[in-house]
């Protein structure tokens, strides 16, 4: 066991504690106007919030390591109008990676958060047993479907493919099902999603499952070599793996990100300790003459 790793584990150990970066500025939710969602990296409101930068570290604790990660920084504002709660996360990649290819990989970027805002913050590494928290995953390719209207055949993936036919075209759906692969055996992401954002839920590595609801949403806009991704959730829903986010409140917020021009998939990413979370408290009535 390297010295390295060691190190690594034991930072770990101390950001299991649920203690964020000491240097970390905190990142404060600004209240503003309007009501429903908040899905525009381009909207106005975004004016209104404070950037904050946060510091990206490589994901060297557990397999696969990622010991040179792309994305060391990324730019976050958050904002909240009473009712949803929205990120706008910022960072530089010269290489737009919308499509999932053989081993050609897509950019991605993550929030979470823990479930329980009002107990001792579990892991920032995708929580712990007993410490759930709720990921918002924005994926590149999910986003590319959507704008393209419908996800892409094996056509569009590989044009030189050939086929005599596919199982579908001569028996019967339910005939068809086991050679179906993932649909087949429903797994969630296989079904085709309306948002570019899938709302996960995990209890540490290994752990990661899709919601049976999907609450979240986001969208994500490339230009001039950099993305800015919002992602955004109800404060407040009937899902009891998201937290309870009120004006007022105080948590924390972890994020994590993958380049897919650099090869980065799964454990391969660049991901932060908690940063902690203000949401501002709604605007005061105003006094009476």
């Amino acid at each position: 066991m390297t010295t390295r790793f060691v190190l690594a584990v034991a930072v770990a150990a101390v950001l299991a504690a649920g203690a964020p970066a000491a240097a970390q500025a905190p990142l404060v939710a600004a209240r503003v106007p309007g009501a429903g969602p908040i899905l525009e990296p381009g909207a106005p409101v975004w004016k209104d919030a404070r950037p904050v930068t946060v510091a990206m570290l490589p994901q060297t604790v557990t397999l696969p390591h990622q010991p040179d990660a792309a994305v060391k920084a990324l730019t976050v504002r958050a904002v909240h109008n009473g009712g949803w709660v929205a990120f706008l996360v910022q960072w530089k990649d010269a290489t737009k990676s919308d499509r999932v290819i053989l081993d050609n990989f897509g950019d991605q970027v993550a929030i979470q958060l823990p479930v329980d805002i009002k107990a001792t913050p579990p892991s920032p590494m995708m929580g712990n047993p007993g410490g759930r928290v709720n990921i918002m995953q924005w994926r590149a390719a999910f986003q590319k479907d959507i704008e393209d209207g419908h996800p892409p055949t094996i056509r569009d993936l590989y044009p030189y493919s050939w086929t005599d036919y596919y199982p579908d075209e001569v028996l019967g759906a339910t005939d068809a099902r086991p050679y179906a692969g993932a649909l087949g055996i429903e797994n969630p992401i296989s079904r085709g999603t309306a948002t570019p954002v899938l709302d996960q839920m995990a209890e540490g590595w290994g752990s990661m499952t899709v919601k049976p609801d999907q609450h979240a949403l986001g969208k994500g806009v490339w230009k001039d070599g950099s993305w800015s991704v919002v992602i955004t959730r109800p404060m407040v829903s009937d899902d009891v793996n998201a937290p309870r986010l009120l004006p007022g409140d105080r948590a924390v917020v972890a994020f994590a990100v993958w380049e897919g021009g650099h090869r980065e998939v799964g454990g391969r990413k660049a991901w932060s300790p908690w940063t902690p979370l203000v949401i501002a408290p709604a605007a005061a009535a105003p006094r009476k003459p």
